[in-house]
């Protein structure tokens, strides 16, 4: 890639930055500073029903409440209650060990001891190397899987005289409706009937969780009422088929980038150097006496 080519696509992305900060300061800001001001609210009317209390005090509390939920507690849950939900069960950890290795990184949930910190230093530095070529392999596996069924599709086009061209078109077309029907869509409606969310907020999460962004806003299987223990690894796995087939579109992208770049590449070049009637040599003339170029002596 050619130096001005280079400085010109980081001027655009600085510029998409620019601009996505702008608008996620319009939308969100407002949002921010109203619960802030209900904070503000909430706090002063328990101060003045409870006189007894001090405003250190309750500072205290809420700050020792934000750090106990940080670290992973249900602040539905007290000592009292016989709840056995915990973020460590084995379904939540190995979903825990999945976005490390993916790379997703809720963030919903944390490491809060030195030695879980230490060891994570090196799971993560062995499984995501491990991960991306399972991820490559299963990408494959899986858009080979797709690309054959489709193409029995686009041999009945043909047999119908459909002009190729129009059959790639549909092709590609088809194979992104499939994937999104079977790893967006699919699991969008999944989500809202065992999450209890809206559609936008599952599609929200579905998008945030393959993109690999992974805010930790919203995670599946987070709430202590889902206490299947299966739920969150099979969900791990459906991640591992929708990075697989992103991974796939994105690689069928850029076959495709390469192979029309080097088409234009051969037509510029075909263009700028052929020439239908190449100059002839000239030929001097000769005079009297001048030997002849094939007798002229090396």
């Amino acid at each position: 890639m050619r130096s001005t080519t280079l400085l010109a696509l980081l001027a655009l992305v600085l510029l998409y930055l620019v601009s996505g900060a702008l608008v996620f300061r319009a939308l969100e800001q407002p949002h921010e500073q109203q619960a802030q001001r209900e904070l503000g609210e909430v706090r002063e009317k328990f101060l003045r029903a409870h006189p007894c209390v001090s405003d250190q005090e309750l500072g205290l509390l809420i700050k020792e409440v934000a750090d106990a939920l940080g670290g992973g507690a249900d602040p539905e849950t007290n000592s009292t209650s016989n709840s056995s939900h915990s973020a460590w069960d084995l379904g939540s950890a190995f979903f825990f060990s999945g976005t490390i290795i993916t790379t997703i990184g809720y963030g919903n949930v944390a490491l809060h001891t030195d030695a879980g910190r230490l060891f994570c230093i090196f799971y993560a530095l062995v499984g995501i190397p491990l991960f991306g070529i399972l991820l490559a392999g299963v990408g494959d596996r899986l858009g080979s899987s797709l690309r054959r069924g489709i193409g029995h599709i686009e041999a009945i086009f043909l047999k119908w005289h459909v002009p190729p061209e129009l059959v790639r078109v549909l092709s590609a077309m088809l194979f992104l409706l499939i994937g999104c029907l079977l790893f967006v869509l699919t699991p969008t409606f999944v989500f809202c009937y065992m999450e209890d969310w809206s559609k936008l907020e599952a599609i929200y999460f579905v998008i945030v969780t393959l993109t690999t962004v992974g805010f930790g806003d919203y995670v599946a299987g987070a709430d202590p009422r889902q206490d299947s223990p299966a739920y969150q690894p099979l969900v791990w796995f459906w991640i591992l088929l929708g990075l697989a087939y992103f991974a796939s579109v994105l690689t069928t992208i850029g076959n495709w980038l390469r192979v029309v770049s080097r088409r234009t590449r051969a037509e510029v070049g075909a263009q700028g150097w052929h020439c239908p009637n190449p100059p002839r040599k000239p030929v001097r003339p000769r005079g009297p006496g001048r030997p002849r170029d094939k007798d002229v002596p090396v």
